[in-house]
């Protein structure tokens, strides 16, 4: 459940204030997000929460609940539990094959051991978006 589809009650904040990013860091987010979608014609996903195990088994099955499954390229990352999953569509896989996708993760895991979440994820998606270059 996003922000939007939640009627927020008087006193009551929405639960994405709850969670490890500050506004900024979700604008930053975001922005990312829509620049990756724009200049390269696929669709990038983000989700931050618990996994259930096993990890990549649950990444692929939200991944395929997306949209636009074969154009999609979801980044799972599970602070708590230490995971990060990069599930990519098969149109989407021509343009990053595994290997690059595993490149881009671990430039991800090196932000997020130094403790910085939202940059991990953003420098994901700009080398990730990169790579697919423009469709």
């Amino acid at each position: 459940m996003t922000v939007g589809e939640k009627q927020v009650e008087a006193g009551n904040p929405p639960e994405v204030l709850d969670g490890p990013f500050t506004t900024r860091q979700l604008l930053r987010i975001d922005e990312a997000l829509r620049l990756a979608d724009q200049g390269t014609g696929l669709v990038f996903s983000v989700f931050v929460g618990g996994l259930d195990e096993p990890t990549r088994e649950h990444a692929e099955r939200l991944h395929r609940q997306l949209a636009e499954p074969e154009r999609s390229v979801l980044i799972a990352v599970s602070p708590n539990q230490r995971r990060l999953e990069v599930v990519t569509g098969k149109q989407a896989r021509k343009r990053i094959p595994d290997t690059y996708a595993k490149l881009a993760a671990l430039s991800m895991v090196a932000a997020f051991g130094g403790g910085d979440l939202a940059g991990g994820i953003i420098n994901g998606l700009d080398q990730l978006a990169t790579h697919a270059g423009k469709g």
